[in-house]
């Protein structure tokens, strides 16, 4: 699939200078320099940023792998960073969230107090998760985290991290000034790998459905049984730059298309690769103990079948946090060489769309639901073939406190010529490349895990091959999911002006 990557446009950078002397009345001495105003006294261009402490305290459950162990040691704070863009008219919020997922109902009670506090309405407000899997759950502790209850109120974690994130946004709002903004990308090719494989025919892959598998998710490196990937990768670190009309840089916001790096201890909180991605991008900036502080970000891409495992090359040993310090270094060092050739524009267009989609709701086929009465009623001494067999079939009865039907937020924004999507699902790689492909808009790209999360989204096609992110209740929402939401954020690209 050809890839429509991001494109450098060169703008002449208009600056009005006024000697001190000329407005003595108002300045002793100096030059002082403001942006390029036009005619129209509304069109001026500011941008703040701030990050919050969003590190919960030690003992809950860490979430993202197949067990929970207690939280003992945190190895990095964890934060929910944020950037605020103003073009005189409009506001637009970005905001990064250290979690492996927050609930809709988490991001929602933050976007209300946001709201509340300072006008910008909800819908001009994008937060997303980065998707470490290092960190406490934002979804609930327990059945909690699986089942349907949106209206229950936030435990305590939950109403901590809505907090932080409205305090981070109205303190990014306290510290606009007059910016500059640009963008571009970089390839980093070298640590994106389809997770998913075809295997040889013969080769035995029972799913804990009671059926059979064509792809498998994370088949061991070496296997002799890999035929070969079941998917493409993208390799585009998409970045967004904002500078002070001094040079000083401000905030920057990379989104890459990887799932997460791990290689972390049991019971350690880390921010993983996205947090090490920011503190690489400050150092390299030399914009270390600036006031207001420099804010870097990493956003996750469509990478819900991508991690950074090569399953066909030989085995890599590393040390704790050997591999995650590895790719953010190389990621940042990428970005930062494209960084040099921004130019960037005075002023650029700010516009957000917003609409809720209605999904249907997956339920097991007569088949299915057979199979998990069966397994459910089967003794724990009883193996099956598949040893994910009682879990799946305890999920998949969770699933039963779901609605038919559920609406989710497809969000857009526009930045001058760039449109970022923003999808609530692990996103399979395909659906940010046909997004980039088919995309109105110059540059385009796609934050997942956006305003909430609700499993795994693949497409069709991948739904055919079976495999971890296409069973029932890892993912929930109807196979065609994936081409509505498409079409959902094509329409609306489609309709800015």
């Amino acid at each position: 699939m050809k890839q429509k990557y991001l494109k450098k446009t060169i703008h002449t950078n208009r600056v009005i200078c006024a000697s001190g002397l000329a407005i003595g009345l108002l300045f002793l001495a100096g030059m002082i320099c403001f942006p390029a105003f036009s005619q129209d006294a509304n069109r001026f261009f500011q941008a703040g940023a701030y990050k919050s402490n969003i590190t919960p305290k030690l003992g809950g459950p860490i979430i993202g792998n197949w067990d929970s162990p207690p939280a003992e040691y945190v190895h990095d704070e964890l934060f929910a960073r944020s950037i605020v863009l103003d073009d005189g008219e409009t506001k637009l919020v970005l905001v990064t969230v250290d979690n492996v997922g927050v609930d809709q109902k988490v991001f929602d009670a933050a976007k209300q107090t946001i709201e509340q506090a300072t006008g910008i309405p909800a819908s001009h407000v994008m937060m997303a998760s980065t998707h470490t899997h290092s960190a406490t759950s934002a979804r609930g502790v327990g059945d909690k985290g699986r089942e349907w209850h949106a209206s229950e109120p936030l435990d305590e974690y939950q109403s901590f991290l809505a907090s932080r994130i409205a305090d981070g946004v109205q303190i990014a709002l306290r510290n606009l000034e007059p910016a500059r903004i640009g963008w571009g990308s970089v390839d980093v090719p070298q640590h994106v790998f389809n997770r998913r494989w075809k295997m040889k025919p013969g080769t035995p892959t029972p799913n804990p459905l009671g059926g059979t598998d064509i792809a498998v998710m994370n088949p061991g490196v070496g296997n002799p049984n890999l035929l070969e990937p079941a998917g493409p990768t993208d390799p585009e670190v998409a970045y967004l730059s904002v500078q002070a009309i001094d040079g000083r840089p401000l905030a920057l916001l990379a989104n890459y298309s990887l799932h997460y790096v791990g290689g972390v201890p049991v019971g350690e909180i880390s921010a993983d690769y996205f947090g090490m991605f920011a503190d690489k991008m400050q150092e390299l900036l030399d914009a270390d103990r600036q006031n207001p502080a420099f804010v870097a970000m990493m956003s996750n891409g469509t990478s819900g079948d991508i991690n950074n495992i090569d399953f066909s090359g030989p085995r890599v040993k590393h040390p704790p946090y050997g591999k995650m310090k590895l790719v953010a270094d190389d990621v940042a060092r990428a970005v930062v060489k494209g960084y040099q050739d921004i130019v960037y524009q005075d002023w650029v267009p700010l516009q957000a769309k917003q609409v809720l989609l209605n999904l249907k709701v997956r339920r097991p086929d007569p088949e299915l639901a057979k199979f998990v009465r069966k397994v459910a009623a089967r003794p724990d001494s009883v193996e099956g073939r598949h040893r994910l067999e009682k879990t799946y079939a305890k999920r998949i009865k969770q699933m039963e406190t779901f609605p038919d039907t559920i609406d989710v937020i497809i969000q857009a924004f526009k930045i001058g010529d760039l449109g970022i999507g923003a999808i609530p699902f692990e996103t399979f790689v395909e659906i940010g490349l046909e997004l980039k492909e088919r995309s109105p808009m110059k540059n385009t790209f796609t934050i997942a895990l956006a305003n909430g999360l609700y499993g795994y989204l693949p497409t069709p096609e991948q739904h055919q091959l079976g495999g971890y992110e296409t069973w029932l209740s890892t993912n929930r929402v109807e196979e065609v999911a994936s081409e509505k939401i498409i079409a959902q954020l094509l329409e609306l690209f489609g309709d800015f002006k």
